[in-house]
């Protein structure tokens, strides 16, 4: 299938290689290139039939659907496409797909940074060395992710592999998600609902995709069946969370979140 005119929003052309932007021209008789703030977006809607959009600069909601008559295609440069009313484009018959799977390994290796960086206080021993100070006071914690248990609120790509690294560190892993996970159940990831999750692991990290079914998914409710001294890492969309709960919850102090 070839386009008659793809329109990219927001995609710094350097970010990508030339044999990557041959390889995008080649499905298109003509491509246009549009910062994410340009006055020209909805002229060149009007006759687009394919759209790539950077998903964390420009959202394409009903009014740009509607301002797209000859849409076709919605690509989304990233692994989230919660910036895009899928609902909404799958009643106008268009095609949006995400990238999946590019960034797995990466977000997942920055869960456990963060939750290292946290429990072994890394910054501050590096603060205090930095000034001279040698000494063995002040301690630092000594406090293990082994034995302890892990939570993953959403098993899709980046979760699973979140699981899968939780489990070799040791950590009883368990997991909430729309859809049961059989294969990673096998491993040793159990099965839990998530307010058991919420309110007995040491661990909880939230991966769930952001649609309208999971925005403010973390809700005030929930926020308050979070264990007391419990590591709430959210790598997520931001939208998944009530963070006016959040806040509420954090100033009173027990748990931390990332």
């Amino acid at each position: 299938m070839k386009f008659k005119k793809i329109l990219t929003i927001g995609i710094n052309e350097s970010k990508l290689d030339p044999e990557y932007w041959k390889l995008v021209n080649s499905f298109s008789e003509k491509r246009i290139s549009l910062p994410k703030d340009s006055t020209e977006i909805k002229k060149h809607l009007s006759d687009t039939d394919c759209l790539l959009v950077n998903p964390f600069v420009f959202k394409v909601d009903k009014e740009i659907i509607d301002t797209a008559p000859n849409l076709k295609y919605i690509g989304v440069l990233a692994t989230g496409y919660g910036a895009v009313d899928s609902s909404y484009a799958t009643t106008k018959n268009i095609t949006v797909c995400n990238i999946p799977g590019y960034s797995t390994e990466s977000v997942a290796e920055l869960a456990f940074a963060a939750i290292l960086e946290y429990i072994r206080d890394i910054e501050h021993a590096k603060h205090i060395v930095r000034e001279g100070n040698y000494s063995d006071t002040p301690r630092f914690p000594v406090y293990e992710i082994k034995d302890k248990n892990f939570g993953i609120i959403g098993l899709g790509r980046i979760g699973s592999r979140i699981g899968e690294l939780a489990l070799a560190f040791g950590a009883h892993v368990s997991y909430w998600s729309k859809n049961r996970k059989p294969k990673l159940e096998a491993k040793g990831i159990e099965y839990q609902e998530i307010e058991k999750i919420l309110s007995h692991c040491d661990f909880i990290s939230l991966n769930l995709s952001l649609n309208k079914e999971t925005e403010g998914f973390l809700n005030e409710p929930r926020i308050k069946k979070i264990k007391s001294g419990a590591v709430l890492l959210n790598l997520a969309p931001n939208e998944l969370v009530d963070f006016s709960a959040l806040e509420k919850r954090l100033s009173g102090g027990g748990i931390l979140s990332t």
